[in-house]
């Protein structure tokens, strides 16, 4: 009896401990109901990024120094100055240049007049044409001469030969005749001179019809042929010269002796630019390191240049979000050195190479401003959002409510008084929001956004829970 007595007495502690705590766990949450911060779940849009942190740099950069040594003579720019690509920022003097610099001005002339040469062909052209035309010319009064000798002539032709001789011989006498009395007059005479003339041409017509009858009648000598022959071979071989002429020419000039040229030109050139210290590209002058009378040496710094009208920031991202990320993707940037001031830019390029350090994967991720000011400079670090997604109409959570509950994502929302968890799935998350893609959380449920602690931990022992 006694027993059972004791069995009572312990079951009505237990039960009675069971509902006061229940009783103090009513009165604790309805105590601590007015003092839960709560929002009501909705729809809304969210907008997903990707955080990090880079430095600003130009778009592009120079360190420029001297190549040659000299004494220098004038810097045209300033620190802060604007400047084109290719312009000249500085030169030295001439004088105090060393020796082959002074005398590439020399080999740039010789080689562009030589190169102008090789191109001027049009009077040289012409006159190859014509030099052909007449070789072409040569060659065939030769061949015809030959082919006059071995041929056998027609009895025509060799009659009217015949006829030619008989008549130059008579009138080759009769200028005989007329001379003769003269013979022995001075040689100033005017009737010798005259008479002696006319028996000149009265001989060499009689000799040419004489040689004319000769090769009609294949008479003429071995000696005769031969030279003819030669004539023929040397003729040929001028024509063959004027052609190939004729065709380089008209081919253009050699492009062995083009490139021959325009080395030179170059080479030439490169000497003569070392006088002086030019743009590689538009920018600003961001770095003066030389005054006139500065002596110099090949790699004397000289100028720093950057081109400012693009300012890029290189980020590094983590390989988990690195898929998420394509260029063209809007981004937000905030400095640190500027103020209550966001500024807008754009996903240049994409690292498609990651880089290792110590066991992370990162990364590159270039962004350019698109509003940069006068404000953002190089060397500033900027916190950089990339906006990898945005969505409309969505559930959302915040962040803030999320907490981990037996392994699941879980809210706690306000039903009767009464904090009850609710299973969530997130999806896509900014700083502050999260998406919900599944779950039992509705729209129009109140969150709780500073749940007790002891929900957290998953509650009370068992034995006491409701």
């Amino acid at each position: 009896m006694k027993k059972w007595i004791i069995l009572g007495v312990i079951a009505i502690v237990i039960v009675g401990g069971y509902f006061a705590f229940r009783q103090f766990r009513e009165n604790q949450q309805s105590a601590a109901a007015s003092e839960y911060q709560t929002v009501r779940a909705a729809r809304g849009s969210l907008t997903a990024t990707v955080g990090a942190t880079g430095v600003v740099r130009a778009n592009q950069s120079a360190l420029l120094v001297w190549q040659t040594s000299g004494s220098v003579e004038q810097v045209l720019v300033s620190v802060g100055d604007t400047v084109d690509a290719d312009e000249i920022l500085a030169s030295l003097e001439k004088t105090s240049l060393p020796q082959n610099v002074i005398l590439a001005q020399a080999d740039l002339v010789n080689a562009q007049n030589t190169l102008e040469d090789l191109y001027d062909t049009e009077l040289a052209l012409a006159q190859a044409e014509q030099n052909l035309a007449n070789a072409q010319k040569t060659v065939e009064d030769a061949q015809r001469y030959v082919d006059n000798i071995n041929a056998d002539a027609p009895q025509a032709d060799v009659d009217q030969a015949r006829a030619n001789v008989v008549l130059a011989k008579d009138e080759l006498d009769k200028a005989r005749k007329a001379f003769r009395p003269y013979e022995n007059k001075a040689e100033d005479n005017v009737n010798r001179a005259t008479l002696q003339n006319k028996l000149a041409e009265a001989q060499q017509r009689y000799d040419a019809a004489v040689s004319r009858l000769n090769n009609l009648l294949g008479t003429v000598s071995d000696t005769t042929m031969e030279v003819a022959q030669s004539n023929l071979e040397v003729a040929k071989a001028q024509l063959e010269e004027a052609q190939k002429r004729y065709d380089d020419l008209k081919a253009g000039p050699d492009p062995v002796d083009v490139t021959n040229a325009q080395t030179r030109i170059e080479a030439a050139q490169a000497t003569l630019n070392m006088v002086n210290i030019q743009a590689p590209f538009s920018g600003r002058i961001t770095n003066v390191e030389n005054k006139p009378g500065d002596q110099v040496t090949p790699g004397t710094p000289a100028f720093r240049i950057d081109d400012l009208s693009h300012l890029l920031v290189d980020v590094q991202v983590s390989e988990v979000d690195i898929n998420r990320i394509q260029p063209g993707q809007d981004v937000k940037l905030t400095f640190d050195a500027i103020l209550d001031k966001e500024y807008n830019g754009v996903v240049k390029d994409v690292a498609l190479v990651g880089n290792s350090t110590q066991g992370v994967v990162d990364f590159t991720v270039t962004v350019e401003l698109t509003d940069g000011d006068e404000d953002i400079r190089p060397g500033m670090t900027a916190a950089v959002n990339i906006v990898v997604r945005e969505l409309d109409d969505v559930l959302l959570v915040p962040n803030r409510a999320v907490r981990v509950r037996e392994g699941e994502r879980v809210v706690y929302i306000l039903q009767g008084g009464s904090l009850t968890p609710v299973s969530i799935t997130l999806g896509a998350s900014s700083d502050t929001s999260s998406e919900v893609v599944g779950g039992d959380l509705n729209p129009g449920d109140m969150i709780v956004l500073n749940p007790p602690t002891i929900f957290d931990q998953n509650g009370p022992p068992p034995f006491v829970q409701g």
